[in-house]
């Protein structure tokens, strides 16, 4: 993987995001911020599931009275994890009217585009930074292709028409989305805000022009960047799209937080987006957030969906576990599961996974060994495969990570 690009580190609340930080993951309610008890359970399931930030709507007076409740309750609980104000149109007047919001928030959204109309949105882009400076919080300026600053666009369609060889229409536009994130970043700091309270966002909603617009902005600044595909969409698309932009820039060293903006299925939870954001980055070597279960696709050998459960109920423990074991054992998000269907690789991934059971194949003998650190232990059989096996990744943990394992090498 190529080296991370130089960023100026910003920090929001007791996270970093840029500088020598790993990538962070975040995430967005999609709750009335206006209802507090809604809102603060799903901030604490965004964060339990691994949300490091959590950004929430703030488009009424309603909202911003209930940010520093929410704040308070998160407190409570023990949620310490920070919270952003994503402002459209009436920041400038929400800020001013609700002091508590404006100190309860560990960092502001602002979209250029969407700051204020024609002679209005300079003074109150002024007016936002202004609040930013005073209660020394950060800012993403947040670029938007779907509701860009039309004067910008304007401005530099006028520019293309005079040229003798005028550029395609796309080539402007991404050039007007990256003009008006870097012309907005030098506003802020010719108004006091410095850069390591900026971070900047440029969002398309195609994978390719995603992809470009970063780069070519990531070449002409050192901001913090924040990636994410916008409205990405529902499903195995939002999650397919998402994942070909972001993979692209996250291996050229680009990218210091991303958001999966996922369209949730009716009534579904929206910890997806984090999952999603973490796998991303696990499995492309970036950062560990849980242990990672190997398993087959299964195939003619494997006609029994024994296995396919087993990796299932497995994966599950591990997430549902993770909370607990990421205060009690150092090192286990990085640990490898292998559940396998058959002979043919079974044994092979299982001896090069940390823990790994090879289950019987169609026609194979119905035993099933398990392989701790490339070595064979056990061999598993019975009706009580999947129990004993998840008794032996449980007792794996307990062994080889955190405090026991210090105490095991004290006592060897």
């Amino acid at each position: 993987m190529m080296k991370r690009r130089h960023s100026v580190g910003v920090k929001v609340g007791a996270i970093q995001i840029g500088g020598d930080a790993p990538v962070v993951v975040q995430s967005m309610t999609n709750t009335d911020t206006a209802d507090v008890k809604g809102t603060v359970k799903q901030v604490m399931d965004l964060a339990k599931a691994g949300s490091e930030l959590v950004r929430l709507t703030v488009n009424n007076e309603e909202s911003a009275r209930a940010v520093p409740e929410i704040r308070k309750e998160l407190d409570k609980a023990g949620c310490s994890v920070p919270l952003i104000g994503d402002f459209h149109f009436n920041g400038h007047k929400l800020l001013d009217k609700y002091p508590g919001c404006a100190e309860a928030l560990a960092k502001y959204r602002i979209n250029p585009g969407n700051v204020g109309r024609g002679s209005k949105r300079d003074p109150q882009f002024a007016q936002m930074i202004e609040f930013a400076c005073r209660y020394d919080k950060p800012v993403r300026i947040g670029v938007n292709w779907g509701s860009l600053d039309q004067s910008v666009l304007a401005r530099l369609l006028d520019e293309n028409a005079q040229l003798s060889e005028p550029k395609p229409l796309g080539e402007v536009m991404r050039e007007a989305v990256i003009t008006s994130a870097l012309e907005s970043a030098e506003r802020a700091v010719s108004l006091g805000l410095p850069k390591d309270r900026i971070v900047l966002s440029c969002k398309m909603s195609g994978v390719q022009e995603l992809i470009a617009v970063y780069q070519a902005l990531a070449a002409r600044c050192d901001y913090a960047l924040h990636l994410g595909l916008t409205e990405a969409g529902m499903g195995s698309k939002g999650i397919v799209a998402s994942t070909a932009a972001l993979a692209v820039l996250l291996q050229q060293g680009i990218g210091d937080t991303i958001r999966i903006s996922l369209t949730p299925e009716p009534g579904a939870d929206r910890i997806q987006e984090v999952i999603v954001a973490q796998e991303i980055l696990q499995t492309m070597g970036i950062r560990s957030f849980t242990p990672m279960v190997i398993s087959c696709p299964g195939c003619g050998r494997t006609t029994s969906d024994y296995f396919q459960k087993l990796a299932q109920q497995i994966q599950s423990h591990l997430r549902h576990k993770m909370p607990e074991w990421r205060k009690k054992y150092s090192g286990v998000e990085a640990m490898h599961v292998a559940v396998m269907g058959c002979v043919v690789n079974g044994p092979g991934e299982s001896k090069n996974a940390n823990i790994g059971i090879s289950l019987p194949g169609t026609g194979e003998q119905p035993v099933a060994p398990v392989f701790e650190d490339g070595v064979k232990t056990v061999t598993l059989k019975g009706d009580r495969i999947a129990e004993d096996f998840q008794e032996l990744v449980e007792r794996y943990v307990m062994t080889h990570y955190g405090a026991n394992r210090e105490q095991q090498a004290v006592a060897e």
